[in-house]
C-alpha cells in the first residue's frame, strides 16, 4: 500500500563528480519540488578524489535533504548501489546515475507505476545512438547470449535507472552475494514490474568510465552469477568429441582394411593436439572462473568500507565495515 505522501529516496553513486553536482542538484529541485511525495538524497562516495565529498558537505549544511556515505577507497558501481540500498530509508528507493543521462523527470512517472502496483519500475533506454556501433552491439550480443543461457530474463534495455518499492529494497538486502549484477537481481526477486520508456540525455560532464574490458567483466560476472550452464556445457562438449574421435578411429580402420595402412599425416596431429589442449584449456578457464567467485566469497570479508558519512545521523561513528547481510 503506497502512503498518501510517500518518502522516495534517491540513491545515487558518485565518483568524481564534484564538477557537475550544482546542475544535478538544481534538475532535481527543479522536477521533484511540489510534488505529491516527499524527497531526499543519498549519495554513495565511491573514493572520490576531487572535491566531490566537500561539496556534498556544503549540499547538506544548505539542505538536510542531501546526505551521503564515502567508502574509504573505490569498491566499484555494483557495491556502491548495495550501500546505498543498505542505508536507503523511505518508503521506495529511486537508483540512478549523477552525469544527468538518466533524466531526474522520470521519476514522477517511476512514482505513477508505482501507485497503480508495481514493485520495481525500470528505466528503459529507448536509443543509443550516442554510444558508438561496436558498444551497441556489444549490448545486443550481451542480451541475446543471457536470454538464453541465465534462469533470470532481463527486460530488453533496462538500466540502473529504477524505483523499487521498501519490500523490494529489502529482499535484495538480504542477498548476501558478493559478486554482484544488480540487474539480474532486480530480475530475480520476481515482484510486479513495470517498465518507463525514455531517451538518455547527453552526459553533462566528463565521458563514460565503462570501458569494453570493463564491460567484458561486467558481463562474465553476470554470466556466472545467473547461469550454471558454462559449467555443464564441457559435459556435452566432450560427449560430442569423443563421438568424433570413435567416428575418425572407425574411419580410418575402415579406410586401412580396403586401401592398406597408410603413411600417418603430421600436419593433422599437431592440429589435433592444439584444438584438444585449447578446449581443455578453456574449460580449465571456465572452472577458474565459478572457483575464483566461491573463494570469494568463502573469505566473508566486509562487502565494503564506510569512511565517513554525511547527514545520516551518524557522523560519529568510527570508520565500519559492512558485510553483505
Amino acid at each position: 500500500m503506497v502512503p498518501e505522501r510517500p518518502e522516495i529516496t534517491l540513491v545515487i553513486p558518485v565518483l568524481n563528480e564534484a564538477a557537475g553536482l550544482d546542475a544535478l542538484v538544481a534538475e532535481l529541485h527543479n522536477c521533484l519540488d511540489g510534488r505529491d511525495f516527499a524527497w531526499s538524497v543519498l549519495f554513495v562516495d565511491d573514493g572520490s578524489t576531487d572535491g566531490t565529498l566537500a561539496r556534498i558537505r556544503d549540499l547538506n549544511a544548505a539542505d538536510s535533504r542531501f546526505a551521503a556515505i564515502s567508502f574509504s577507497r573505490n569498491f566499484g558501481k555494483e557495491i556502491a548501489i548495495a550501500a546505498g540500498l543498505k542505508h536507503a530509508g523511505g518508503d521506495a528507493v529511486v537508483i540512478m546515475d549523477a552525469d544527468l543521462q538518466h533524466p531526474p523527470e522520470l521519476v514522477r512517472a517511476f512514482v505513477a507505476e508505482w501507485r497503480r502496483g508495481a514493485k520495481i519500475v525500470f528505466g528503459q533506454r529507448q536509443s543509443r545512438e550516442s554510444d558508438s556501433w561496436a558498444r551497441q552491439l556489444y549490448s545486443r550480443l550481451f542480451h541475446f547470449v543471457f536470454r538464453h543461457i541465465a534462469q533470470t530474463r532481463l527486460p530488453l534495455g533496462v538500466v540502473d535507472f529504477l524505483l523499487m518499492d521498501r519490500q523490494a529494497v529489502d529482499t535484495i538486502n538480504r542477498l548476501g552475494e558478493r559478486t554482484r549484477f544488480s540487474k539480474g537481481l532486480y530480475a530475480w526477486i520476481g515482484f510486479p514490474s513495470a517498465v518507463v520508456p525514455f531517451e538518455s540525455h547527453d552526459r553533462f560532464v566528463g565521458k563514460s568510465r565503462w570501458s569494453f574490458v570493463k564491460l567484458a567483466s561486467f558481463a562474465l560476472d553476470g554470466f556466472v552469477s545467473f547461469s550454471s550452464l558454462p559449467l555443464k556445457v564441457w559435459s556435452y562438449v566432450g560427449a560430442l568429441v569423443s563421438l568424433a574421435a570413435i567416428a575418425y578411429g572407425i574411419y580410418f580402420m575402415v579406410r586401412s582394411l580396403i586401401f592398406g595402412v597408410d603413411v600417418p599425416g603430421f600436419p593433422s596431429l599437431i592440429v589435433s593436439i592444439m584444438f584438444f589442449a585449447g578446449v581443455q584449456l578453456i574449460s580449465l578457464g571456465i572452472l577458474g572462473e565459478y572457483l575464483a567467485r566461491i573463494y570469494e566469497e568463502v573469505k566473508a570479508r566486509p562487502l565494503y568500507v564506510v569512511a565517513e558519512e554525511v547527514g545520516t545521523g551518524a557522523e560519529a561513528r568510527p570508520v565500519q565495515a559492512k558485510r553483505p547481510a
